[in-house]
């Protein structure tokens, strides 16, 4: 296991990045953040956003370090996207809860204290993968040769702003392109969203809320939803859905009919506020929200 020291932060944490899994000749790495301290530490893997295209494991790096400075250890995933996305993504990440467990030591940890929290596209791929840790198709990538037994179930689930529906999202942004003043992001959402999902079967399949919607069997985390208000490239009403509310709404709506806990938390804030605004009072109101989230499910 290659490893490599990126930073570290006197009496705070230690950070390195590892690769944990190669396809080809191609490595996906996880940056590991290790607060100091004996342990053992919650960890949360870290899903960046990017229309489930762009960016990598070095995006939202102020959530990674707040929940490093109080106590929990991150592992901030890269994994396959674009392109070469559904199922796949899923895979890499199910992969990545596993090996986590498999090297809770590393982190400071045990197999039994990890969660998995991610923004926008990052969002929705965390709640995906904790709804169907034992699925076929997300789970089809061995851990090596005599690792631990684990399995890819997680403690809980943190979302800011998560694409929950993107299926809806996508007629959303279609809608608003139509529209006699649009916005300026729908026309690159839909390149990038149909440039992963390929078609809207896949969307409608790999889909959070209308997994619950059918019915089906999932597994339901404690879950924290943190949106900032006003945000209609993720919070918007489907009028398709005949549901008086929002997306997320809707979905907190199912999930806690489906017997689910979550919790839903607007902050007035703008676009991206916690990544790209660290500084406001709504930005540090809502990690601190999210480290207490953590610790309240993920009990050392």
């Amino acid at each position: 296991m290659s490893m490599e020291a990126v930073e570290t932060r006197p009496g705070q944490f230690k950070v390195e990045d590892v690769e944990y899994l190669r396809h080809g000749d191609k490595p996906l790495f996880v940056r590991c953040y290790r607060p100091h301290g004996a342990g053992p530490f919650p960890v949360m893997l870290e899903l960046h956003g990017g229309v489930w295209s762009e960016n990598d494991r070095t995006r939202s790096k102020t959530h990674h370090e707040a929940f490093a400075s109080n106590g929990i250890a991150v592992a901030a995933l890269d994994f396959r996207q674009g392109p070469a996305g559904y199922p796949n993504s899923v895979a890499d990440i199910n992969y990545a809860i596993r090996w986590v467990k498999a090297h809770a030591a590393l982190f400071n940890s045990r197999p039994d204290l990890v969660g998995i929290s991610g923004s926008s596209s990052g969002g929705h791929l965390a709640m995906l993968a904790a709804m169907r840790p034992h699925d076929p198709r997300y789970a089809a990538i061995p851990l090596p040769a005599g690792s631990p037994a684990v399995d890819a179930t997680v403690r809980c689930v943190c979302m800011f702003w998560p694409v929950i529906n993107p299926l809806g999202r996508h007629h959303n942004a279609k809608r608003l392109s139509e529209s006699a003043n649009p916005p300026p992001w729908p026309p690159r959402t839909m390149k990038l969203s149909l440039a992963y999902w390929v078609n809207e079967k896949n969307m409608s399949e790999g889909n959070p809320l209308l997994a619950v919607s059918r019915g089906e069997k999932v597994v339901m985390p404690p879950a924290l939803w943190i949106q900032g208000k006003n945000d209609l490239i993720h919070d918007y009403r489907d009028p398709e859905s005949g549901f008086d509310g929002s997306e997320a709404q809707r979905f907190v709506a199912l999930y806690r009919k489906a017997g689910g806990k979550i919790d839903l938390e607007y902050y007035d804030a703008p676009l991206h506020f916690t990544s790209e605004h660290p500084e406001l009072p709504q930005s540090i109101a809502a990690l601190q929200r999210a480290v207490a989230f953590t610790h309240e499910n993920i009990r050392t």
